[in-house]
């Protein structure tokens, strides 16, 4: 078997093998999420493991009827507020952050046509005015901006 069929542990370990890497990049299936929504998931998964590993621990010291069953029960409910407090956290913050970054101000290429449509009608909309004679005894006519050019 040569180096390049990937035989052995030495396959690939020369200079000039052009086998397979060790690491090979595979293109992602979704996009990143975003820092701020990745730290509140994670903060989120962290609360909810450690609440149901309370909620088990309570079930089991309840089944042995241990007086350590009421405070771990009372944290356990206090655990589960805070655990929907950090899923809710989470959905916030990613509905946050598509309202401030999610939207990509690239016009299509209809509304660039519907666009030109409308700047098309607009000029001929003025071509009969250009016509007109100015007044010159108009609101804006003491400022000498507005008079007959």
């Amino acid at each position: 078997m040569s180096s390049d069929e990937g035989g052995g542990v030495s396959a690939g370990l020369g200079a000039g093998s052009a086998g397979r890497g060790l690491w090979v990049e595979e293109p992602a299936r979704r996009r990143r999420m975003p820092d701020s929504v990745r730290t509140s998931a994670v903060r989120a998964v962290l609360i909810v493991s450690v609440t149901l590993t309370q909620a088990t621990i309570t079930f089991f010291l309840t089944l042995t009827g241990s007086w350590l069953a009421l405070p771990m029960g009372l944290g356990a409910i206090a655990g589960t507020i805070v655990a929907t407090w950090g899923v809710l956290d989470v959905w916030i913050t990613r509905q946050t952050w598509n309202q401030r970054y999610g939207v990509l101000s690239e016009p299509s290429s209809t509304a660039r046509s519907r666009r030109k449509e409308a700047r098309r009608a607009a000029r001929a909309a003025r071509a009969p005015a250009a016509g007109r004679i100015p007044r010159e005894d108009g609101p804006l006519a003491a400022s000498g901006r507005y008079s007959a050019r």
